[in-house]
């Protein structure tokens, strides 16, 4: 099992993400159980809803992005989520459903600036949700002049 901790910046009830299933280079794919937690923070009215899968597909990502950086003897790079786009959800609310969840997340670009990633979430085996999501370093998305690209 692969320690996330130090992988994502988000800790306690933020991080939506509780383990790797697998990786390799191209992709990653998690699990968790954290949507039926009645501490989640993306909770509202006691509700979570099916778009917040997005934010899952963020941290899968980041998560992704972490491992590649240590396979590759870098330390994990602080970005931030910058787009969310064509999400598609089969529900309105996941909080009620048993089980966990699992996120399929692919790399479409990956440089030393930008990151996108298309991603599925998966319930027994039905998918809730699909889309994409991108996330830009955080220097650059602070001063976009220092981009190199």
């Amino acid at each position: 099992m692969t320690d996330i901790t130090a992988l994502l910046p988000h800790q306690g009830t933020a991080r939506m993400i509780e383990r790797v299933l697998s990786w390799d280079l191209e992709q990653i794919r998690v699990a968790t159980s954290r949507h039926r937690a009645p501490d989640n923070p993306l909770r509202r009215d006691g509700r979570l809803a099916a778009i917040h899968l997005a934010e899952f597909a963020a941290q899968a990502m980041a998560i992704h992005g972490g491992l590649r950086n240590a396979a590759e003897g870098r330390a994990p790079q602080p970005a931030l989520l910058v787009s969310v786009r064509d999400v598609e959800t089969a529900c309105d609310y996941i909080d009620d459903l048993p089980g966990e969840i699992e996120i399929a997340a692919r790399a479409l670009l990956v440089n030393p600036a930008n990151w996108q990633y298309s991603f599925s979430a998966t319930h027994a085996g039905v998918t809730i949700a699909t889309g994409r999501v991108a996330a830009m370093a955080q220097e650059l998305a602070r001063d976009p002049s220092r981009n190199p690209g």
